[in-house]
This record gives structure tokens, C-alpha cells and sequence, in this order.
């Protein structure tokens, strides 16, 4: 099968975000100390827990921000301040509602890979839980600036905040079956 420079693109991107995201998770893990996420050596199951919400808040805020966004820019468009129930959004609002719209689903996913991960780490091994926020940070920022650009500039955000939630489910599913 022949691809497109889209195509082509998404794939470049797509790489790219994946190799950052194995490169940046390999060095938490191997050579941030404990401390630089606030972990103790050894939380029990509920501190774990709420040391991935605090780094967690970090994507609601983002998602708080995409609604502010949609919200801002429907109340200053007069065809789309009626509401989504009675238009699809005006060109004013449609990026701006699509990066809502895709947060949304990125963040419920990665919010409950992340808890799911911070429940099956230990001690200093939870300092990947911050990595993998900070990641899908950068990620869901890079995905709305490019977005407007196309689907091979936006490929690179949706990857990496793609990767966090891969990476967390993975993680959990292997170390579920070595027994954690």
C-alpha cells in the first residue's frame, strides 16, 4: 500500500512521539531520584493513589481549559451561542470544539491508565507517573496548536498523548501478570 505525504507524515510524527515517550519513561525510571516527584520508598496502596491525582489535576486543568475555550469562543460568536443542540460549530469555534472534543476522550483514558499504573508501582517507581503526565501535557499542547494545520502536524501530539495511555495500560497489563 502506497501512502500519502499525509500519510507519510502522520506515520514520521507518529514515530517520533513514540520514541520520545519510550526515551523519556526509560530515563525517569532509571535516572530521576524518588524525590523529584515527592515518592517516599515504599506508599501504601492509597498514598500511591493520591500521589497520581495531584499529578493527574494537571490534566483536568488542561481539560478545564479546552471548555473555557469552546465556552469563550461560543459566547463571542453569534452563530454558535445558541449552543451545540442547535448547529454543528461555526468555523469560529469547530477547532477549538474538535481539541475539546478529542481532551475529552485522551483524558479520560489516560486519567484512568495512569491511576490504574500508580496502583500496580512501588516506591521510586512511581516517578513515571509524572513523567507520563508531563508527557500528555506536551502532547495535548502540541495536538491543539497543529491541529488547524492538518492531520500529519497534530500526528506528532496525538502520539505522544496516545503513547502515555499505550505505556500506562502496558505497563499495568505486564505487571499484572508477573503477580503485582
Amino acid at each position: 500500500m502506497k501512502f500519502t505525504p499525509e500519510q507519510q507524515g502522520v506515520i514520521a510524527a507518529s514515530a517520533i512521539a513514540i520514541a520520545i515517550t519510550a526515551a523519556a519513561l526509560a530515563g525517569a525510571y532509571y535516572l530521576l531520584p524518588p524525590t523529584w516527584g515527592g515518592v517516599d520508598d515504599a506508599p501504601p496502596l492509597a498514598e500511591r493513589l493520591v500521589f497520581a491525582l495531584k499529578w493527574n489535576l494537571l490534566m483536568l486543568l488542561w481539560l478545564a481549559g479546552c471548555v473555557r475555550a469552546v465556552s469563550s469562543g461560543r459566547f463571542r460568536s453569534e452563530a454558535d451561542i445558541r449552543g451545540s443542540a442547535y448547529a454543528p460549530p461555526s468555523p469560529a469555534v469547530a477547532v477549538q470544539a474538535a481539541v475539546l472534543q478529542n481532551s475529552l476522550e485522551q483524558t479520560v483514558l489516560a486519567f484512568g491508565a495512569t491511576l490504574t499504573l500508580a496502583a500496580m508501582l512501588r516506591g521510586a517507581e512511581l516517578v513515571v507517573i509524572s513523567v507520563l503526565v508531563l508527557l500528555f501535557l506536551v502532547g495535548r499542547i502540541a495536538f491543539a496548536w497543529a491541529y488547524a494545520k492538518g492531520a500529519a502536524a497534530r500526528a506528532f501530539g496525538m502520539s505522544l498523548t496516545g503513547a502515555v495511555f499505550i505505556a500506562s495500560v502496558g505497563a499495568s497489563v505486564v505487571l499484572i501478570a508477573v503477580g503485582r
